[in-house]
Parts: structure tokens; sequence; C-alpha cells
């Protein structure tokens, strides 16, 4: 099987050396998919700018005029945690257009895994607004591109932080499920089990909160237990990952305890739930630890990929088991209560 990938655009010319967000993660990734040693079966598509078009099916149009001529002005901090510079805002939509390049490279070969190492990354990015190292969110424009075409995407998001931008934008959009494995209470501050979408598309929010030092075992069981059946229903005819790999043990932004080999597993998880060969594609997002980040990557890319994987082994033991159960009773009796809800409403 094929990987794809996307040719990254980026250049870091003006950027801040000292930000976690940094240029040198994107070596890791490049030294990742070195490590596959794929020869022939590696495939590089040229990333491409996201159009107006494109880009304003996630995104409003006056925060994108905004952002340009933030960055065109000279940029600088929009918060605390994000910054933009000079060449910000053609790097964010080289990022978001590089997930439709190899979107269409998949479909053409109708085979193979693809891989967007780009940056910035994009799942806190909200309609309106840049947060959390995000100016664009990538796997939404990517996600958007192909409802647009008739096709029910599933986002699965391990990133160690909640995609509340991605959440946010498919909200009350039936034709996209959007999963979500994070730590809890951490950064952006959402993401509980009772978020479960909008009044259009009740059942189409998964979250799955873990406690700090939870393993990988809690984290596939919270996907089996309680996304699983949704998933079943929903019957994706495409996977996209936000796969964030800052849930790694060695990860200076959080404290969930997963192994590279947990990645591993996870893929192959995630990747069952795709129809058929040339359906799956990860978008990088978070990892700050380059070791970690480079592991992690080879991990998932060469499970998903069909290769054996024998580094870090899968992690287990830590809190959160116990609470599985809990929060899918507890996401069930939320969307009841909804329902009830809508009933009651329907009928005055």
């Amino acid at each position: 099987m094929v990987l794809v990938v996307n040719e990254t655009f980026d250049d870091s010319s003006h950027e801040d050396a000292g930000h976690p967000e940094r240029p040198d993660r994107l070596v890791a990734a490049r030294t990742a998919i070195d490590d596959l040693h794929l020869d022939d079966d590696l495939v590089v598509v040229p990333a491409r700018s996201a159009t107006r078009e494109e880009l304003v099916r996630v995104h409003i149009g006056n925060y994108l005029d905004e952002l340009s001529a933030y960055c065109y002005s000279g940029g600088g901090d929009i918060d605390q945690d994000t910054y933009a510079t000079l060449d910000s805002f053609t790097i964010a939509k080289y990022a978001a257009g590089s997930g439709l390049a190899v979107i269409d490279e998949l479909r053409r070969r109708n085979d193979g895994v693809g891989f967007v190492a780009a940056r910035p990354p994009g799942h806190h990015a909200l309609p309106d607004r840049a947060m959390g190292f995000c100016l664009l969110n990538n796997v939404a424009v990517a996600a958007a591109a192909l409802r647009s075409q008739g096709e029910r995407v599933l986002i699965v998001d391990w990133d160690v932080h909640h995609g509340n931008g991605t959440q946010q934008i498919f909200w009350d959009v039936p034709e996209v499920l959007y999963v979500s494995t994070h730590q809890w209470p951490l950064f952006p501050g959402t993401g509980s089990v009772n978020e479960v979408g909008g009044r259009h598309a009740t059942d189409g929010t998964v979250n799955i909160p873990l406690p700090p030092g939870a393993t990988g075992d809690v984290v596939r069981r919270g996907i089996d237990e309680m996304a699983g059946p949704v998933i079943d229903a929903f019957d994706p005819t495409w996977v996209l990952v936000s796969a964030g790999f800052d849930a790694h043990r060695e990860d200076p932004m959080a404290d969930l305890r997963l192994t590279s080999g947990d990645f591993a597993q996870m893929a192959r998880t995630v990747g069952d739930y795709a129809p058929q060969p040339g359906r799956l594609v990860m978008f990088l997002e978070g990892g700050y630890d380059l070791g970690a980040l480079r592991s992690s990557i080879h991990a998932s890319l060469s499970t998903a990929l069909g290769q054996s994987y024998d580094g870090e082994s899968p992690s287990n033991g830590g809190p959160g088991t116990e609470q599985i159960e809990r929060m899918r009773l507890a996401r069930r009796s939320t969307i009841e209560q909804l329902h009830a809800s809508d009933d009651e409403e329907s009928t005055r």
C-alpha cells in the first residue's frame, strides 16, 4: 500500500524559534517517513493553496480578510499562545490546501493512506478566530470539501487537547461525525461528554475526556465502547484523523501516558473504520517532544500501511477505565433528554 504525503510549503525565516510549534516538528515528521523505507511506495504530492471558496466553507469571510491584513502588515501576537508573521497567511492556506491535494491523489489511485505533514496545525481554529497555535482549520477544510461532494466524513481527533474549532464547525452538520479523545481538564476547556451535537446532528459529536495519567488501554476502551457503535451507525465513506501526538508520555504539554505503541494500535482501530483503501488521511496536529513525535508518527503510519511495528509497547494500568461506562451512560442520557425536548416542542 502506498503512502501519499504532501510536499509542505514552509518558510520559517520570520518565526519565533522558541515557540513549541516550531519548524523542527516537520523535520521530525519527515524523518519518521524516511524511517518507513517505502521507496517507490512513497508518493509526495505538491501542496497547493486552499482557495477562498474552499476556506469559506468553514471560516467566515471577514475573519479571512482580517487575518490576511494582519499578517501582511507584519503580524504579531494574536493571543498568548498564537502568533502570526508576514508569511503566516500564505503558509496557512498551503497547510489547508495540502489535505485537499492528498485527497485528490488518493481518489485518483483509489488506494493508499494519506498523511498531511503541514504546519501550522488547525483543530483549534474557530470559524472566526485563531487560537491554540492554529490559524486555519486544516482537517475541517478537507472534511467540508468531501461533504460538498456527497461524502460522509468521520473525524477522529486523538490530540491531547480537545479540537474545539473542529467541533464547533461541524456541531450541527449531520454528514460529519466528530470523535475526540483528550485530557480533561486542559486547554481549551471544551470537550465535555455532554457535548453531543446540535439539533440536526444530535449524536454527531462524541467526546471522551480522560484524566491525567490515563494510558492507552483507557483510550482504546473509550473509542471502542463510546465511539464504536456511533461510528458503525454513521457508516463513514472517508476517515480523517487529527493526529496530534502530544498525548505521548514524553510530551511537555500535557499529562497523558501514551507510548508510540498506543498510537500504532489506535491507527489500526481507526483505519478499520475506513470503508476501503484510499479513504484514510492523517493530519499532523500537536506533538512537541521531537523524539516522541518521530516515533509516534512512524508507529501510526507503519500500522496504517500494514507494516509490523516493534517499537514501544502499548501502555496500560492508568486511571480512567472505571469512568468509561459512566461517561457512556451520561452521554446517552443527554441525547435522550434532547430528543424528548424536541418531541415536546414539536407537539406544542
